[in-house]
């Protein structure tokens, strides 16, 4: 399956939340936590503003280690979300709302002050509507 883009790259903001939510969660890999944060933010009933996110930080990746073993998965749901949104489901679309979910998600998971580990993390995600 077409992945939104060949490589994740994200902003210098986003760079200090999950630095934050490393040290938080114990949760060493960037891959990981911006996985739980794409999900987080799909999860959310509104679609993401569209925002202009700067790729000025040197966390960078490639899809197949962003997706991992889920990187279809990941791939179908950012489909969906596209289609309930009403937005086409070209390359450039999906590169667009893939970029603006990953941080809307960032800033979430970053500024959730029940998230103090990697427990209440799983908690938050199993909350109605997360």
């Amino acid at each position: 399956m077409e992945p939104p883009v060949d490589r994740v790259r994200i902003s210098q903001a986003a760079k200090d939340q999950l630095i934050k939510l490393k040290r938080v969660t114990k949760i060493d890999q960037w891959n990981i936590l911006c996985r739980w944060a794409l999900c987080r933010s799909l999860a959310e009933p509104t679609p993401p503003s569209p925002v202009a996110i700067p790729a000025d930080s040197n966390v960078e990746m490639t899809w197949q280690v962003f997706g991992g073993a889920i990187g279809d998965l990941l791939i179908v749901a950012l489909k969906q979300r596209c289609h309930t949104d009403n937005l086409n489901l070209d390359s450039e679309t999906l590169a667009i709302q893939f970029r603006l979910h990953l941080h809307r998600g960032i800033g979430y998971l970053s500024a959730d002050p029940t998230i103090r580990g990697i427990e209440s993390m799983i908690q938050t995600a199993m909350l109605p509507g997360h």
